[in-house]
This record gives C-alpha cells, structure tokens and sequence, in this order.
C-alpha cells in the first residue's frame, strides 16, 4: 500500500471499512495489516480482532493483544473494551482482572456500551475493584439506554432478585423482553421461564427454543438441565440443534 492509500484508507468512513471486512477474509486481511503498519489506527482495532479470530489469518492472540493495545493507546473505545477482554480471559497475555476492569472503565467513560456492560459486570462482580452492585445498575442503565441487549438481562436480573431495588416480577419481565427481542440468548431464556410461571406456555416454548438456537453449547448444556428437572417444560419444548 503506497504513501496516498494510506492517506486515503485513514480517512475511510464506517462504511467503507464494513465493506472492506465484507469481501474475502484474506484480502482484508492484508489491506488491514498493511494500515495497520502505518499507524491507521482504526485498522490495528480490526486487525486485532482477525488475529484473535483467525478470520483471514492465523490465529495469533499475542500480536492481537499488541494491536489492541496500540489502537487504545491512541483512544480507540472498542480497543480498549477488547484489551479488558484480553486480560479477563487470558487472550494473548496473563489473566488480570484488575487491569481488565480498569480498560473496561475507560471504555465505559469514553461512552462505549460494551465497556459500560464489562465494568457493570465486574462492580457487580467484585472482579478487579470493590463489589459495588449500585454502581453496577448504574452503568447497565446507561448501556441499556444505548440499546444493549445483554445489559436489559442483567438490569432484569437485579429486579428479579432484589438486588439494588425492590423485587418486582413484572419489571424483571420487561426488562427481559427488551434483552429478547435485542437477539440475548440468556434474555430470551429468561423472559421465557417468566412466562411460563405466568402460565403463558406458548410464547415461552417459541423463545426458549430461540435461546437454544442461539446459545453456545455451555449455555445449551444448562437449559437442558433446567428443562429435564422443571415440571411442564420437558414435555412441551422439542429443543432442535440449533446453528
């Protein structure tokens, strides 16, 4: 890529940079790491996450760790939120919860939803920082706000256990109704077995077969359990494979 391709690929808009990841993986690839060595910085972000994927590269968490970390250093929101994510999981370097909530934070403060979800989740968790579940509801709200599906589950979870607020069923089932119909599958999980203690067996079996077609296999191994011990579950809910 010469001197001018360079320029122009710094100045791509978000749409051309989601067409350039829509063509053939490889070829992407190598446009992105090409920029990428240039110091395009929303091309070390993306570059990133080929690595830590292995879409159109091999598989390397290491180097991915290293473009995350050069494209948060220069403030990039969603670098950021994944060098938390390589520190929670171990991805590219030693497991550290303390620094994974401390990227998590400063993605939530530059305003990302995800950022504001992974730092809900340690406060809440006690993960890195002191358990503070206030906070926690605090910063699920402002994600939810944005639209994030993953963080209605969560505020649900809090109204349905009490935890921050009173117990109330009826909002716990509003708030998951919002994580559904957002694509979560512990959402839609959750706003089915609410339906059916509301004796609404029909709309719960449609979202519950929803749930196991789109969880992972650990999730989908849980809901079996769930399923096989609940009294008029096992009957009523043929789960399919899902994809």
């Amino acid at each position: 890529m010469n001197e001018i391709a360079v320029q122009d690929f710094n100045a791509a808009t978000p749409e051309q940079f989601r067409e350039i990841l829509r063509g053939p993986a490889d070829e992407a690839a190598r446009w992105l790491h090409t920029a990428a060595e240039n110091g395009v910085v929303e091309a070390q972000a993306h570059y990133g996450q080929m690595l830590l994927d292995g879409t159109g590269v091999g598989k390397n968490p290491q180097e991915a760790f290293q473009w995350f970390r050069l494209a948060a250093n220069e403030g990039h929101v969603m670098a950021m939120n994944m060098m938390g994510r390589c520190y929670e999981n171990g991805w590219g370097v030693a497991p550290d919860m303390l620094l994974a909530t401390y990227w998590f934070r400063l993605a939530a403060l530059e305003g990302l939803d995800w950022g504001m979800y992974n730092y809900a989740t340690s406060l809440a968790l006690g993960r890195g920082v002191d358990t503070d579940r206030h906070a926690a509801l605090s910063w699920l709200r402002k994600a939810a706000e944005l639209g994030h599906a993953k963080s209605w589950n969560l505020i649900g979870g809090f109204h349905e256990d009490g935890w921050e607020v009173e117990a109330d069923m009826d909002i716990a089932l509003e708030c998951y109704r919002k994580a559904a119909e957002g694509g979560d599958f512990r959402g839609q999980f959750n706003y089915a077995r609410l339906l059916a203690r509301k004796g609404e067996m029909f709309e719960a079996a449609d979202w519950m077969k929803s749930a196991y077609e789109n969880a992972n296999e650990a999730f989908r191994e849980k809901m079996r359990d769930f399923l096989g011990g609940s009294e008029g579950w096992s009957s009523g809910v043929e789960l399919r494979s899902g994809r």
